[in-house]
């Protein structure tokens, strides 16, 4: 965990790699209770009997369920202190280019692409990118806004 004690000594690392959160396994269970959350019951995700004849041979994370995961992956990777309050301002550029396998393990890592003054205070634009333990591309790429109020 790294921990700052201002957003100067955070701002500092822009363009830097961050670090990593620890790896988490994406069971099915996870899987179908994102599908209950959300009504998508895509049989590529929650039937696993007709999954192994589809085409990644097993069940799949949905890939708004990898994108919503980040906030918990990556929670261990850094910290702001001082601020009154960080709010999730939005995400860009989103990609899934390889889909979560039930039971694959992942992680984030974590790159600060920028910081910039708004109105309301700071934002910093945080990109995460999720790896799966043993698969050469990553499960998701977004750049997370974030609004930090000082």
């Amino acid at each position: 965990m790294r921990v700052f004690t201002s957003f100067d000594e955070f701002a500092a690392l822009k363009g830097e790699h961050l670090g990593y959160g620890e790896w988490h396994v994406v069971d099915q269970e996870r899987i179908n209770r994102f599908a209950d959350a959300t009504g998508d019951h895509q049989w590529i995700h929650v039937d696993a009997e007709r999954a192994k004849d589809g085409p990644f041979g097993t069940t799949i994370a949905h890939g708004y369920l990898t994108l919503s995961m980040i906030p918990a992956l990556g929670k261990d990777i850094f910290r702001l202190e001082g601020p009154k309050m960080l709010v999730n301002y939005g995400t860009d550029k989103v990609r899934f280019p390889s889909p979560v396998a039930v039971d694959s393990r992942v992680r984030v890592g974590a790159e600060l692409l920028d910081v910039r003054e708004v109105a309301q205070g700071k934002q910093a634009v945080v990109k995460y990118t999720v790896e799966i333990e043993g698969q050469p591309k990553p499960a998701c790429v977004a750049e997370s806004i974030v609004l930090i109020v000082l």
